[in-house]
């Protein structure tokens, strides 16, 4: 693994959300395509974009029960990545080895392979479960050369609106920095109230205030938040500081958002006060927890299931942020809510 990206603000982005349904390979191959010209890349690299989503968008409408691709633009300071993430509720691939060996394809497919996308994109990661669900991340950079790679962010997060709308009430951002040697890692999640674009405003806000404050405590950067959501709808946030290097995550939190710490099969939760940000206000509390060098800061919307439990995945948490945050969602994720999440770890396979 390379070493993650730090002293970086990442955010939610625009992301394109498409259902599995007849016309997916195609449609999935256009929007490749756009957000890859959008970041500049040479005609080459667009062609090899456009074939590892449509071999990923082909395998769905083979082989799964459910799923969905999302594509988006992920920005760091200096560079920028189409990033594909493919999601499905099942059947699982039962040789994972032999998937990813070049040229290797369930019957029918292109004949590509997992091992073709893996070997053109920059990021790669896969998780499996089989007879559950899989999820797949191809990351493909800008600029590709050799420290492409090197900016790999330690933290990812992602937001699905509701069916019916375009727009996610739900956002995040995220900052992570050295201190004294140490991974540190400050995330925000927001849950604007209700849905639809007014929604959306309010977690737009949120993410502004915490740009401007991401260097303060959960709880300074909670009451920044208050003070620009007033005028909104208001929205229920939650923000962690998880210091890797020292062993801590404190947690300043109004509202429905799940916040927990990973370690082995367990999640350990941190709590949330009733209230609404940019309305109702309560007393605030900083809510502190533990990590070891292998444990996953998680921090959730209630467009998620709080059911999930760690020990249903076994393997998941020790994948890449975007893919534990992808199989999450795709498999906790509710039809009738915004959702959201955010994933934070210093290390992954």
């Amino acid at each position: 693994m390379n070493p993650p990206d730090v002293g970086a603000t990442v955010e939610a982005e625009d992301v394109v959300w498409l259902r599995l349904d007849t016309a997916l390979g195609p449609v999935a191959r256009r929007e490749a395509a756009r957000l890859a010209r959008r970041v500049g890349m040479s005609a080459s690299r667009v062609a090899e974009v456009e074939l590892a989503v449509t071999e990923a968008a082909t395998n769905l409408e083979k082989h799964a029960r459910d799923g969905a691709l999302a594509l988006r633009v992920v920005t760091l300071p200096d560079r920028a990545a189409v990033e594909l993430l493919s999601l499905d509720s099942g059947p699982g691939i039962q040789d994972l080895r032999s998937a990813l060996v070049d040229g290797v394809s369930s019957s029918g497919t292109l004949g590509v392979g997992m091992g073709a996308i893996a070997r053109s994109a920059d990021t790669f990661d896969v998780y499996s479960v089989p007879g559950s669900g899989t999820a797949l991340l191809a990351r493909f950079w800008s600029g590709r050369g050799d420290d492409a790679a090197v900016a790999e962010p330690a933290v990812a997060g992602l937001t699905r609106p509701i069916s019916g709308e375009s727009v996610c009430g739900d956002g995040w951002s995220a900052r992570t920095e050295m201190r004294e040697g140490g991974l540190v890692v400050t995330a925000m999640l927001c849950d604007g109230l209700g849905h639809g674009p007014l929604a959306a405003l309010a977690s737009e806000r949120a993410r502004a205030a915490f740009r401007a404050n991401a260097h303060r405590s959960p709880e300074e950067i909670l009451r920044a938040l208050h003070l620009q959501l007033k005028g909104t709808r208001g929205a229920a946030v939650s923000v962690a500081c998880a210091d890797f290097s020292r062993g801590s995550v404190e947690s300043c939190g109004v509202g429905n958002i799940n916040v927990c710490v990973v370690r082995g099969d367990k999640r350990h939760a941190l709590l949330s006060l009733p209230g609404i940000v940019g309305h109702q206000m309560p007393k605030l509390r900083t809510f502190q927890g533990q990590l070891d060098p292998s444990s996953v800061l998680v921090l959730h919307t209630d467009g998620l299931s709080d059911r999930w439990s760690p020990a249903d995945f076994p393997g998941l948490f020790r994948r890449r942020p975007a893919v534990i945050a992808g199989h999450l969602l795709g498999q906790a994720g509710v039809r009738r809510d915004d959702a959201g999440i955010v994933v934070a770890r210093a290390v992954a396979s």
